[in-house]
């Protein structure tokens, strides 16, 4: 049960930074759903992969370039989803970092734990 209200908590999040967002265009409920469902496999299989891989280049950017990985992994979550349409890289970092925010604040109000 955990599961589905984290995805629909993600759900929710993405749909309203993407109408706070005038570059970002998502059709209808659905393709939110389907997005959370995608950003939470790529956040949980992809990404470790990456952030062990550019390790380097994260210390050296003193972790600004986590921010870049994050962003190329919501454009690439965009490219796989129809229905989901990000206009360029400052459009999706900005998604990323807002949705972020939304997502915490819904996770605080829940009760969740573990924020």
């Amino acid at each position: 049960m955990r599961i589905i209200i984290a995805w629909l908590i993600s759900a929710v999040a993405i749909y309203i930074t993407a109408y706070l967002l005038p570059g970002i265009t998502i059709t209808g409920v659905v393709a939110a759903l389907v997005l959370a469902v995608v950003l939470g496999v790529i956040n949980a299989f992809i990404k470790p992969i990456l952030v062990a891989l550019t390790m380097p280049l994260t210390v050296l950017t003193l972790g600004l370039f986590s921010l870049v990985l994050n962003t190329l992994l919501i454009m690439l979550a965009a490219a796989v989803v129809p229905g989901v349409d990000i206009a360029n890289f400052w459009w999706a970092l900005l998604f990323g970092i807002v949705l972020g925010l939304i997502t915490g604040f819904f996770k605080k109000i829940d009760g969740d734990p573990r924020t």
